[in-house]
């Protein structure tokens, strides 16, 4: 099944975030930029080589090509606008799987896509399982064949009394022994 409006409206914002990102990271794509970072200083407020320590931390200026920016620029534009053309076509596994690519691949700041990818997952999962998605109708679902279950259950007479019952009538019998798998006993002694 598709997507329904709601996951429909939340994968488009994602795609627009995933935009939104990409835009941010297009002006380092045009010059040459200068970026600062920051490190942990070691126990005894030393820093790596090439970094400086400024107010407890280490900071290290340099500039960056465009050509650094280009690879992070395409994964988050490509994925980004591929959630957005599997929302328009209501594909749920595709908006999941990119979803869950993307943020793992942008680390910390990929977080609402890895919420929306574990959330159509779980969604799909409760619509193949139950036949409805939301939390409620799953739940009375799962209510409804549990109870279901205890009616066949009760119906054919199973049950602890009727347990009970044939184990008084007749034991159980135990497997033969296989040769293969029933270790040897060792003889009793007396």
């Amino acid at each position: 099944m598709g997507i329904d409006n709601i996951e429909r409206g939340f994968s488009y914002v994602a795609g627009a975030l995933a935009m939104v990102l990409a835009l941010i990271l297009s002006p380092h794509l045009f010059k040459n930029t200068w970026v600062t970072d920051q490190a942990k200083p070691s126990a005894t407020n030393t820093c790596p080589a090439n970094f400086h320590l400024v107010n407890k931390v280490c900071e290290y200026h340099h500039l960056t090509h465009p050509s650094d920016w280009l690879l992070e620029f395409l994964k988050i534009f490509v994925i980004g606008l591929a959630i957005i053309l599997f929302a328009w076509w209501r594909k749920r596994a595709g908006v999941a799987f990119a979803s869950l690519l993307l943020g793992l691949a942008i680390g910390a700041v990929g977080l609402p896509f890895l919420f929306l990818g574990g959330w159509l997952v779980i969604r799909a999962l409760r619509l193949q399982k139950y036949g409805d998605a939301t939390f409620s109708g799953s739940s009375r679902r799962a209510r409804e064949l549990a109870n279901e279950r205890r009616q066949t259950r009760r119906a054919r007479g199973g049950g602890a009394t009727s347990r009970s019952k044939s184990a008084d009538s007749s034991s159980p019998s135990s497997p033969a022994p296989s040769k293969r798998y029933t270790p040897k006993q060792r003889p009793r002694r007396r």
